[in-house]
């Protein structure tokens, strides 16, 4: 049963309830009078057939709800029966109560031992079936990378869950687009839902396993194709359509694995089915960083660097469409998206912040609350460009100038806006305008855009951007406390622009 049928029933039910104490009184009442009366004539009259249920016919529209009768013939001062009819009306209630506890998902681990995560314990994946529904969404879970001996030895030391499934719990609760909740998650609420944590540390790219000559297995690409394989025992077999959605370096991982499954299907023979992605922060750019330091960790290291060395450590693979585009030792720039985009078969859709907080943390733009410097500030307008710039051939795309980090497992998902569209409607644009392709008709739906990125050049420009606080007082900023909090110069600003100050504040209150 659906949250909302769940939900409709337990009203039902309660308005069933509210009369039942007001009749079993009156049911006492009327069984001792009828004692009584009996008993001054003496007869034995017939004693009275239990009333039939009404048919559907009978009920009317009623018969469309699922329905609960009860036998209110008198019971002759027994009232055990009565009770139990309440009793079983009350337990109705309980699915509903207990809906929650089936709506998370559940944690399966792999039946090949032999794909591990990074310390080689078991890989794996939770679930939540939905029955009857042949939408399924699997997400790959983010988590920055390792590409040495050492950082790999640090991050299992910080962050062990991303390298290990020793202390996983045994279920997950899904939010944003995972959600089984149609207040939280509109369009994809009633999919099946398969959430694969990050445990490979490689950008879900790697294909070794753990031997004496390395400490790590890394098998990121291995994971997600055997779990599309098990997953085929489990429904996916009958599937119209798969999104495979992830965020950061899952964000990074749909764009190197989507083809893969797609091909992995079709060469299992399931070829009706359509395989989808959804990048949500994982489209990196490998720009020159604002001020160059040493490649030690997974911060410092320019992104370039750490995706050279990390995909000889992790003996990452790359789609070989990409890889023919470059020459051998060069695959690392099938990692960054305007690179790979043009080589995908299968149709992507890209989330995408103008202004992202990881990619500014590589760059060594560190936001820590002090008043940036003017050549910071240059260096961030010129990232919400650049970026702008290689998004700008992408068909399905969502860009908000906001400055943040992943977004599409948020609970406030649905409250980010680009033109007055919201995230969840430009997917399900999207949605309509693959099916009408299908249909032959190459023009996208009217009024529904999927083509959407902020033009304002700073970040937090968009008024429905993610909320942002100060780090030392906690508060709450608007984007005019933000922007001067970073050393925004607006009498400068507006200078540049040739207008006064306050039309430029006005401008930046508004959004425009």
């Amino acid at each position: 049963m659906s949250y909302s049928a769940c939900r409709q029933k337990n009203q039902s039910v309660t308005r069933l309830l509210q009369p039942v104490f007001l009749l079993m009184l009156l049911q006492l009442g009327s069984a001792e009078a009828r004692k009584g009366w009996r008993g001054g004539r003496g007869s034995s009259s017939q004693p009275r057939r239990a009333q039939q249920p009404l048919s559907n016919r009978d009920r009317g529209d009623a018969g469309v709800e699922e329905s609960f009768s009860l036998d209110f013939t008198p019971v002759e001062g027994n009232m055990d029966n009565f009770m139990t009819q309440v009793k079983n009306l009350a337990q109705s209630l309980y699915p509903c109560s207990a809906q929650k506890l089936d709506d998370d998902m559940k944690l399966n681990f792999l039946e090949n031992a032999s794909v591990t995560c990074n310390d080689g314990t078991p890989a794996g994946y939770y679930m939540k079936e939905s029955k009857g529904s042949k939408r399924w969404l699997i997400f790959l879970e983010g988590g920055w990378y390792c590409f040495s001996k050492e950082n790999c030895d640090s991050r299992y030391d910080t962050m062990k869950r991303l390298m290990s499934s020793a202390e996983w719990p045994h279920t997950k609760t899904g939010t944003g687009i995972l959600s089984p909740q149609p207040e939280e998650n509109p369009h994809w609420w009633n999919a099946n839902m398969v959430f694969i944590p990050y445990c490979s540390s490689d950008v879900w790219s790697g294909a070794s396993s753990k031997s004496d000559k390395s400490d790590y297995a890394f098998m990121g690409a291995l994971i997600v194709k055997e779990v599309v394989k098990e997953l085929l025992m489990k429904g996916l077999d009958n599937a119209k359509v798969v999104l495979l959605a992830g965020s950061s370096a899952g964000g990074t991982g749909v764009l190197l694995n989507v083809d893969r499954v797609a091909e992995q299907l079709d060469e299992m023979g399931h070829h009706g089915i359509q395989v989808r992605g959804l990048s949500d922060s994982g489209w990196f750019l490998d720009n020159k960083q604002y001020r160059r330091t040493d490649c030690i960790d997974t911060i410092s290291c320019a992104p370039t660097e750490a995706i050279k060395k990390g995909i000889k450590y992790w003996n990452g693979v790359v789609p070989e469409r990409c890889k023919q585009l470059f020459k051998d030792g060069e695959e690392w720039n099938c990692f960054f998206g305007y690179k790979i985009y043009s080589t995908l078969k299968s149709p992507v859709f890209v989330v995408q912040w103008l202004f992202d907080e990881a990619q500014l943390t590589v760059d060594n733009i560190h936001l820590t609350g002090q008043p940036v410097q003017e050549g910071q500030w240059i260096y961030i307008q010129n990232l919400g460009r650049e970026l702008r710039n290689t998004l700008k051939d992408v068909p399905a795309m969502f860009a908000p100038a906001c400055l943040s980090h992943e977004v599409i497992t948020r609970s406030y998902w649905m409250d980010i806006q680009v033109k007055g569209t919201s995230l969840p409607r430009a997917l399900h644009c999207w949605d309509r305008s693959l099916h009408e392709n299908s249909k032959n008709n190459k023009n996208p739906p009217k009024g529904c855009p999927i083509h959407l990125i902020d033009s304002c050049p700073w970040p937090h420009c968009n008024p429905t951007c993610p909320t942002i606080r100060d780090q030392f007082t906690g508060q709450e900023m608007n984007v005019i406390q933000f922007l001067m909090h970073m050393g925004f110069d607006v009498q400068k600003m507006a200078r540049q622009q040739g207008m006064e100050p306050s039309k430029l504040l006005g401008m930046l209150s508004s959004g425009s």
